[in-house]
């Protein structure tokens, strides 16, 4: 069954329900209060009969009915009753609407209470038929009973003055069922058009499906009301703004979490924000602030997702390796095409000493560089990275010399091997790029050369050129994102990467200008996170 059915039918059974029980109560309580009315008038008309002189003055008379009848019926006609009898102690009649029965018995067998002094309101079924009565004693002078004055009104009359209410009830319950099931159907479509006409079951396998795809994504995602209040924060966000899972800052301001978020001013001008950066605690994130707007486009929220910059750092050198690994492919490839075309050329011409020699020195050049780099950089991501490079200097026709002094064998497990290749090949790009800048270094002096070492309580990169070096009014500039000194688009990331890759590590960079005007970069990372605490309280 549909939500909107389910909703009709469920606010106008309760409609019915609730119309139905108020309307039998209502009946009730008027069909009460109007006998109470009846009788109560019954027995004060009976009470003033019973009081007037001339009733009691006639119980003394011969024939008392000949007093009493025409006084009673006069009576009976003034006040509406449809009977007034006046008795004897014995019940004997005095009075009565037909007056063929003056001289019978009363009726109805409740004149015990009355004979005793009591005035009393019953119910009884008389000569006339069923009926309301109020009876009152009547007292001589000396105080003794001396006969009953009995007021009755029927109950069929009063029964048709409480039918009357009756209809007027039943007819006002239904107009009133009818407004209310009018009024159900449309707040039935109104919810209907609020959820988009989806059903509970549809609802809850959306919010399923909503609460996945936000523990799965790999951003901070923080959502808030026009009050700056948050109505949603993911588990990644909980993470960056290192608060437990199990603590809710749902209903918490904003502001409170996240001081200077700028997500009220995006709640005010309703104008997305894309791309701008922040510090929350020590963590530089990125950050998106988009409005959240309702049906009729009036800004009711914003949300806010965000992401840590070293992540995208990590992900950008992910992609910097790649495209190294390719690019040393390349490399390899072109450089043993030539390789392979000049052993051709040698066989060709019968020269095969001369390529027996070629193949030798090449084979013995490129398996001694690999074995030193096996030796000495057992890591198989940072010896890959120096092959690479190696290879691609070859292509460029630069000498790449890697010291034979170097060891990194002793790189401790809590350094990020990621960040060190991060540093490494963005120092020898670096490096390579500022020596293909000299124009006027011929092709055997264009030099890059790196050492490494782990000797003592720090690991030591040192990368040194004989390019074109750093302008000293450019000596502060250098680390900042998107600032190079070389023309072309996607300059300036390099050497912003590799700071923020030290300043992770913990370590420091420096530079200086090299013997032959290139520069000389040197940078040193604590291999102990002891040391490395150190430092940073420094």
């Amino acid at each position: 069954m549909r939500l909107q059915t389910k909703l009709i039918l469920i606010i106008c059974s309760l409609l019915a329900f609730v119309i139905i029980s108020l309307g039998g109560i209502f009946y009730v309580v008027i069909t009460t209060l109007l006998e109470k009315q009846i009788g109560e008038q019954a027995l004060k008309v009976a009470e003033t009969l019973a009081v007037m002189p001339e009733i009691r003055g006639a119980f003394d008379d011969q024939n008392p009915a000949l007093v009493i009848q025409p006084l009673a019926e006069s009576v009976r006609l003034e006040t509406g009753a449809q009977y007034i009898v006046v008795g004897n102690r014995e019940g004997v009649r005095y009075s009565h609407p037909l007056p063929e029965r003056i001289g019978g018995q009363m009726v109805g067998g409740d004149n015990g209470p009355v004979l005793e002094g009591k005035p009393i309101i019953s119910k009884a079924t008389g000569s006339m038929g069923p009926s309301l009565r109020g009876k009152a004693p009547i007292f001589d002078k000396s105080g003794r009973v001396i006969g009953i004055v009995s007021v009755g009104f029927l109950t069929v009359d009063v029964n048709s003055i409480t039918n009357a209410y009756q209809i007027e009830v039943m007819l006002v319950s239904f107009v009133v069922l009818v407004v209310g099931t009018i009024g159900s159907i449309l707040i039935a479509r109104s919810v209907r058009r609020s959820i988009h006409g989806l059903e509970p079951k549809e609802i809850g396998e959306l919010y399923m499906e909503k609460q996945a795809i936000l523990e799965s994504i790999r951003e901070g995602l923080i959502a808030i009301n026009r009050s700056g209040r948050i109505t949603l924060a993911n588990r990644y966000a909980h993470q960056l703004l290192a608060i437990p899972e199990h603590e809710s800052i749902i209903g918490k301001q904003v502001e409170e979490i996240i001081p200077n978020t700028g997500l009220m001013d995006v709640v005010r001008s309703g104008l997305a924000q894309s791309d701008r950066e922040m510090l929350i605690g020590e963590e530089e994130v990125v950050v998106n602030r988009v409005p959240i707007k309702d049906f009729q486009n009036r800004v009711s929220g914003a949300v806010s997702s965000f992401r840590s910059k070293s992540e995208l750092y990590r992900l950008a050198e992910e992609l910097s390796q790649v495209k190294r690994f390719a690019e040393s492919l390349r490399a390899q490839t072109h450089e043993f095409s030539n390789k392979l075309y000049v052993i051709s050329g040698l066989i060709q011409l019968e020269s095969y000493q001369e390529a027996i020699d070629l193949i030798s020195r090449e084979a013995s050049v490129h398996q001694n560089l690999v074995q030193f780099i096996m030796r000495e950089v057992p890591d198989p991501v940072i010896a890959g990275l120096l092959i690479g490079k190696y290879n691609h200097a070859k292509e460029l026709k630069i000498t790449f010399r890697l010291d034979e002094e170097s060891s990194f064998r002793d790189i401790p497990p809590h350094i990020d091997r990621s960040l060190l290749v991060t540093i490494i090949g963005n120092l020898v790009d670096n490096a390579m790029e500022a020596v293909l800048a000299r124009s006027e270094l011929d092709e055997d002096n264009k030099l890059t050369s790196l050492f490494l070492t782990d000797l003592g309580d720090d690991l030591i990169i040192e990368c040194e050129d004989n390019g074109v070096g750093i302008p000293e009014e450019f000596s502060k500039a250098i680390f900042k994102q998107g600032f190079s000194t070389k023309q072309g688009e996607h300059r300036g990331i390099g050497l912003s990467l590799v700071e923020h890759a030290i300043h992770k590590l913990n370590g420091y960079l420096t530079f200086s200008r090299s013997p032959q005007g290139g520069t000389i970069f040197t940078v040193a990372i604590p291999k102990h996170a002891d040391l490395s605490q150190k430092e940073q309280s420094k």
